[in-house]
C-alpha cells in the first residue's frame, strides 16, 4: 500500500508540473533609449537618502553583575584582536584597542598594546605621540619621559616630538631638563624656528647671557651651512642684532651688524642688512654713521636690488638731512631709472639725453665723458638718415659740452672728426656737422682749418646747405673772390636751384658789376630746368628796373610772355607801364591790356580773363573816360549758374552740383542758346510784372485815369 500511495503521490505531482505553464518573456516594442536616464550612481545615492541599507542599531545592554561585564570585555578583546589579526599594518585598529583599555583603566595592558603596536611599525609618529599622551594624562610622568626619550632617539629628525619633550618638562617646573632636551635637541643642528623655541625659552626666564650664547652658536651654525648655500640670508643677523639692541646692549647690536657686513661682504650684499643697520644707528642718533651706511651700499649694491634702500635712504634725508642731500638722493634715483632704461633698450636715444642732462647738471667731468661715450658707441644698426637724425645730436652735444663746459678745445676738434670720420658719407651726411665744426675752428682762430674742412665736404658729399653756409662764411671774411668761384660750384652742382642764381646775381650786383650780374641772370634763365621759374623772372625784371632799363625791362617782359600768357605776366607789365613815369605810359598800358585780352580769348581758364578784365577796369575807373569805361563794361561776362553732373571715383554717379560760369559777349554768336536763355529771362521778367498788376489794383486804376 505504501508503494501504491507513493507511486500515485508521484504521478499526481508529475500531472500537476505538466500543467503549470511557464511564463512568457515579455515584449518590449520600443526599443528606443528612455528620455531620463537611471546611472548606478543615483540608484546608491537614493539609497543612502532613504537608508534602506542601514541596519537598525543594536539593544542597548545594561550590565549588572561581573560576569556580565567580564563576558562583554572577552568579547570586545576578541573583536579586537580578530581585527588586528585580519591586518596588523592598519594602525588605528591597535590606538582604537588601546584606547578601550584606556578607558576601562587597564593601563597596563593599554601599555602592551602600544609596544606590540611599535613592534609593529616604530615610524609612525601618531602612535608615539597617542603613548606618550595615554602617559601624561595618567601622571605617569616616567612612563612618558621614557616614551619621549625612545621617540627622540628613534625619529631624531620629527621636531613635533621634541617640542612636546621640552614643552612637558617644562610644564613639570624640571627647567634644567627641558634645557637638556633642548640642548641635545640642538646637537643634531634643526631648522631655524627649533633655534628661536630655545631662545625664548631661555628668555622666559631671563637667561640673557644664555640666550646670546645661543644666538652665536646659531650664527656660528649658519655661517658654515652658508659657505654651501648660493644666496645666504641675513635675516638671522638681524634678529640676533635686534635681541641685542631690545635688551639695550648697545655696543653688541652694532658688532653684530658690523660682523654681518664683514661676513656677507661685496659678493652677496643685501640691501634688509644695511637698512637694519642704518634704522640700528638712526634710533642712535648717529645720523653721520646712517648716512655712511646708506651711501657704502647704494655704491655697491646693483641698483634694480637697492629700491627699498633708496625708499629708505630719501626718507631719513627728509627727515634729518639738508636740502642738498635729499637733491642727491633724488639724482641717484633718477639714474638709476635712466640706467635701466638705456639697458633695456641701448638706442632709445631719447634716454640717453635725459640721462646726460642729468649727469652734466651734478656731476664731475670724467663722468659725464664716460656717460656720453657709452652713448656715442651705439650706433644705428642701418645706415638710413632717418635711424642717425636722433644719434647725430649726441656727437654734437658732446662736443658742445667739451668747448662750453669743460673748456677743451683739443677733445673738442677730436670728437667732431671723430664723428665725420663715423658717417658713411657716401650714403648721406649732415652738413649741420660739418657746420658746427666749422665754426667752432673759426672760434678757436684756425680758418685754414675751417676751410680746409667745408672744402672737404663739398668735395666728398655736396650739399645744398654746405655751399650756403660756406658761402656765408666767406661773405662775413669779405672774401669776395672765394664767394664767386663757390656760386660757380654750387651752380655747377644744382642749375636748377633758382635761389642761387638769385644770391649770385645780388652778389655782382651789391658790388657794383652790372655786366655780370645781368650775365648771371641771363645764364639762369637759359637753364632748360629751373625749380622756381617765376621768382627768377620777377627778380631779373626788378634787376632791370631798379637800373631804370625800361627798354630791357620791356624786352624781358616779350621774352617772358613768348613762353608764358599767365594772365599775372600781362598785368605786371601792365602795371610796369603805368609805372614808368613817361608822357605814353596809358595808351601804352591801354594796348598792353587789349594785346591781353586779345590773346586771352582762346584760354580755357576763363576766370583768368576776368581776372585780366577786372584789373583793366580799375585802370580805366582811374584813369579812363567815359568811353573807354563803357567800352570795358561791354566786354564783361555774365555770370551765369549752371548745373553739371559728378561721378564718383568707381565711376558710379555722386549726384549733381552747381557752380558759375562766364559768358563773354564775343562768345555769344558762337553760342545759339543764348538767345533762348535770353527769352526765357524775357519772359520770367514779364510774368513778374503781371502778378506784380495783379497784387495791384489801384495803380490799374490810376493808369486809367
Amino acid at each position: 500500500r505504501g508503494g501504491a500511495c507513493a507511486h500515485s503521490g508521484g504521478k499526481m505531482a508529475s500531472t500537476a508540473a505538466g500543467k503549470q505553464r511557464i511564463p512568457k518573456v515579455a515584449k518590449v516594442k520600443n526599443k528606443a533609449p528612455a528620455e531620463v536616464q537611471i546611472t548606478a550612481e543615483q540608484l546608491l545615492r537614493e539609497a543612502k537618502d532613504r537608508e534602506l541599507e542601514l541596519l537598525p542599531p543594536p539593544p542597548q545592554q545594561k550590565i549588572t553583575d561581573v560576569e556580565e561585564i567580564n563576558d562583554y570585555k572577552l568579547r570586545k578583546r576578541k573583536t579586537f584582536e580578530d581585527n588586528i589579526r585580519k591586518n596588523r599594518t592598519v594602525i588605528s585598529n591597535w590606538i582604537k584597542y588601546a584606547q578601550w583599555e584606556e578607558s576601562l583603566k587597564e593601563i597596563q595592558r593599554a601599555r602592551s598594546i602600544y609596544e606590540r603596536a611599535l613592534d609593529v611599525d616604530y615610524r609612525n609618529v601618531t602612535l608615539w605621540l597617542k603613548y606618550a599622551e595615554m602617559e601624561m594624562k595618567n601622571r605617569q610622568v616616567n612612563h612618558a619621559r621614557n616614551i619621549w626619550d625612545r621617540a627622540i632617539t628613534t625619529l631624531p629628525r620629527v621636531n613635533q616630538f621634541w617640542y612636546k619633550y621640552t614643552y612637558m618638562e617644562e610644564m613639570l617646573g624640571n627647567v634644567a631638563g627641558s634645557r637638556q632636551v633642548f640642548e641635545r635637541w640642538m646637537e643634531w643642528q634643526p631648522e631655524e624656528q627649533a633655534w628661536h623655541s630655545y631662545i625664548n625659552f631661555e628668555l622666559r626666564y631671563k637667561e640673557v647671557d644664555r640666550a646670546r650664547s645661543i644666538y652665536e652658536r646659531y650664527i656660528l651654525f649658519r655661517a658654515l651651512a652658508a659657505l654651501v648655500l648660493v644666496h645666504p640670508d641675513v635675516k638671522n643677523w638681524i634678529k640676533y642684532a635686534r635681541f641685542e639692541e631690545k635688551h639695550s646692549y648697545f655696543a653688541h647690536a652694532r658688532k653684530v651688524y658690523e660682523r654681518a657686513v664683514e661676513f656677507f661682504g661685496e659678493e652677496h650684499m643685501d640691501e634688509h642688512l644695511y637698512v637694519a643697520f642704518a634704522k640700528f644707528e638712526e634710533n642712535q642718533k648717529e645720523f653721520e654713521r646712517v648716512r655712511v651706511i646708506y651711501k657704502y651700499a647704494l655704491d655697491r649694491i646693483p641698483k634694480q636690488d637697492a629700491q627699498n634702500l633708496f625708499k629708505n635712504y630719501t626718507i631719513f634725508e627728509k627727515k634729518f638731512g639738508e636740502r642738498r642731500g635729499i637733491e642727491d638722493i633724488i639724482v641717484s634715483k633718477r639714474r638709476f631709472q635712466y640706467e635701466e632704461e638705456v639697458k633695456a633698450n641701448p638706442h632709445n636715444y631719447d634716454a640717453w639725453f635725459d640721462y646726460l642732462r642729468l649727469v652734466e647738471s651734478d656731476t664731475d667731468a670724467e663722468t659725464v665723458r664716460e656717460v656720453y661715450e657709452r652713448a656715442i658707441a651705439n650706433v644705428p644698426p642701418i645706415q638710413e638718415k632717418r635711424h642717425w637724425k636722433r644719434y647725430i645730436y649726441l656727437w654734437i652735444n658732446y662736443a658742445l659740452y667739451e668747448e662750453l663746459e669743460a673748456k677743451a678745445s683739443k677733445r673738442t676738434r677730436q670728437v667732431y672728426q671723430a664723428c665725420l670720420e663715423l658717417l658713411p658719407h657716401k650714403k648721406f651726411t649732415f652738413a649741420k656737422m660739418w657746420l658746427l665744426y666749422a665754426q667752432f675752428e673759426i672760434r678757436q682762430k684756425s680758418l685754414p682749418l675751417a676751410r680746409r674742412a667745408l672744402g672737404t665736404s663739398i668735395g666728398k658729399c655736396p650739399k645744398t646747405k654746405l655751399f650756403k653756409g660756406y658761402i656765408e662764411l666767406e661773405l662775413q671774411l669779405r672774401e669776395f673772390d672765394r664767394c664767386r668761384k663757390l656760386y660757380e660750384k654750387f651752380l655747377e652742382f644744382a642749375p636748377e636751384n633758382c635761389t642761387s642764381w638769385i644770391k649770385y646775381a645780388e652778389l655782382e650786383t651789391i658790388l657794383g658789376d652790372i655786366d655780370r650780374a645781368r650775365a648771371v641772370y641771363e645764364l639762369a634763365i637759359g637753364q632748360p630746368r629751373l625749380d622756381m621759374p617765376e621768382v627768377l623772372w620777377k627778380s631779373y625784371i626788378d634787376f632791370e628796373i631798379e637800373q631804370e632799363e625800361y627798354e630791357k625791362t620791356r624786352n624781358l617782359y616779350r621774352r617772358l610772355l613768348q613762353r608764358t600768357q599767365h594772365v599775372k605776366v600781362w598785368i605786371s607789365l601792365a602795371q610796369f607801364e603805368l609805372s614808368a613815369g613817361q608822357e605814353e605810359r596809358l595808351p601804352r598800358c591801354r594796348q598792353i591790356y587789349e594785346e591781353a585780352n586779345k590773346a586771352m580769348r582762346s584760354c580755357e581758364e576763363k576766370e583768368e580773363r576776368v581776372m585780366l578784365l577786372e584789373s583793366w577796369r580799375s585802370f580805366e575807373d582811374e584813369f579812363g573816360t567815359d568811353a573807354t569805361k563803357e567800352r570795358i563794361d561791354k566786354l564783361m561776362p555774365e555770370k551765369i549758374k549752371k548745373r553739371r553732373k559728378l561721378q564718383a571715383e568707381d565711376g558710379s554717379d555722386a549726384g549733381w552740383e552747381e557752380y558759375y560760369d562766364y559768358i563773354f559777349p564775343g562768345d555769344a554768336a558762337n553760342q545759339p542758346n543764348l538767345k533762348l536763355l535770353a527769352m526765357a529771362k524775357l519772359w520770367k521778367k514779364q510774368q513778374q510784372e503781371s502778378e506784380a498788376a495783379a497784387m495791384d489794383p489801384d495803380k490799374d486804376i490810376d493808369e486809367s485815369q
